[in-house]
């Protein structure tokens, strides 16, 4: 079946939610929006903890709820929210070929938003040894197994285990321990190589420099060695281990495409305006570099879809094209390109905690601004740096070099 729409959103996280809700609000024809999850909403769904804002009666929002109020807003706005529909590849420059249950399509449109979002690495991309016992999880596989099997505690304790070690110090792993505990399985510790993580595990042992070099067992996971920062191993007997944090965008749609990635982020290359190197085909929310709160993720949603509008009436403006880089303790930057606009906000994230750097923008060895940060930010936290930061970047200049220099005590 072959069709055709105005724009074509993939991913109902929300990001894609909120650009859907807002292009159907003002009229911008039909928007559809695919979902390969059979539940709108993200990631999202599956987060049980306040922190996604607050209702019209300003109570704390969880993130199911957060999640449903997303999707109301789109439907509700007119946007067409398919579930259990996943875009498989390309068939041209503006169409896709789709998989839904109700069999393949191709869909044609005149702007596609890609807003497939991020996960965490596996335990076999981070390389860790044994061999391939159950009990091993990211994040977002206990989160849905402890939704699947919410109110069967015999049935959540068989897949969930009695003794977990959590992997990981951002503030994922935080959520985490808080979910075993939750469903009643005791947290051994929190294994982490970062020197300074997230605060807030309470009476949980947080081993940090210390990483995980195996895992025991063969039918069940029995325990993990893990190597601290003597060198020397030990090992911590558990049937469960939890890997949280280190994101990678979910890129795969993107890379199908030909579309650049950048080197730091994985997620592809934008510029201020959310849009790529395919004329037409924009990329907005943690598709761009993994993590960010749920409220950052949205918001790029509905200024993507202002850029979108501006294409459909063709008020678009030129292509940008210096490129951003990074320098120092700094891990990424985004957007990765800036155009001949008077200025555009960035987002930089360092690579460790730092305290009190200096931040400096530089273009071809010239400073556009130089500025020293109040406290210290950390790796699971990204800086935004304002407009400001970028004025005065020569559209035909050589590269604009984000860096950072820390402050000596």
């Amino acid at each position: 079946m072959n069709r055709v729409v105005d724009v074509l959103v993939v991913g109902a996280g929300p990001a894609g939610l909120a650009a859907a809700a807002r292009l159907a609000a003002v009229g911008a024809g039909r928007v559809e929006v695919l979902e390969r999850e059979h539940a709108a909403g993200g990631v999202p769904r599956y987060c049980g903890h306040p922190g996604f804002g607050a209702d019209r009666r300003g109570r704390p929002l969880d993130g199911p709820a957060y999640a449903r109020r997303a999707l109301r807003a789109a439907l509700r706005s007119g946007a067409v929210v398919r579930t259990g529909a996943s875009a498989t590849g390309w068939a041209g420059p503006l169409a896709l070929d789709v998989t839904a249950p109700t069999g393949l399509e191709r869909i044609r449109a005149h702007a596609v938003v890609l807003a497939t979002g991020a996960r965490e690495r596996p335990r076999s991309a981070r390389l860790v040894p044994g061999s391939r016992p159950a009990g091993v999880l990211t994040t977002g596989e206990l989160l849905r197994t402890a939704g699947m099997f919410e109110g069967d505690r015999s049935a959540l304790r068989e897949h969930l285990g009695r003794r977990a070690v959590v992997v990981g110090g951002e503030p994922v792993a935080r959520h985490a321990a808080g979910a075993l505990r939750t469903a009643g399985v005791e947290v051994a510790a929190v294994v982490t190589e970062l020197p300074s993580p997230a605060q807030g595990f309470g009476a949980v042992p947080v081993l940090t420099r210390t990483s995980v070099v195996e895992l025991l067992g063969r039918g069940r996971l029995t325990g993990v060695a893990v190597r601290g920062r003597d060198g020397r191993t030990s090992v911590l007997r558990c049937d469960t281990v939890v890997f949280t944090g280190d994101w990678i965008p979910d890129h795969e749609l993107a890379r199908a495409r030909g579309l650049a990635l950048a080197p730091g982020t994985r997620g592809p290359v934008t510029d201020g305006a959310y849009r790529t190197a395919e004329p037409g085909v924009f990329a907005v929310g943690n598709l761009l570099r993994g993590v960010e709160p749920a409220q950052v993720a949205a918001a790029e949603g509905r200024k993507a879809a202002d850029e979108v509008l501006d294409l459909l009436a063709g008020r678009a403006g030129p292509p940008a094209g210096v490129p951003v880089l990074t320098a120092g303790p700094l891990r990424w930057v985004t957007p990765g390109l800036l155009g001949p606009a008077p200025g555009a906000p960035l987002l930089v994230r360092p690579d460790r905690r730092l305290v009190r750097p200096l931040l400096t923008v530089t273009q071809d060895g010239s400073p556009l601004r130089r500025a020293r940060l109040r406290g210290e930010p950390a790796p699971w936290r990204s800086v935004r740096l304002g407009p400001e930061w970028t004025r005065g970047v020569d559209p035909a200049g050589g590269p604009v070099v984000v860096g950072a220099e820390e402050h000596a005590p």
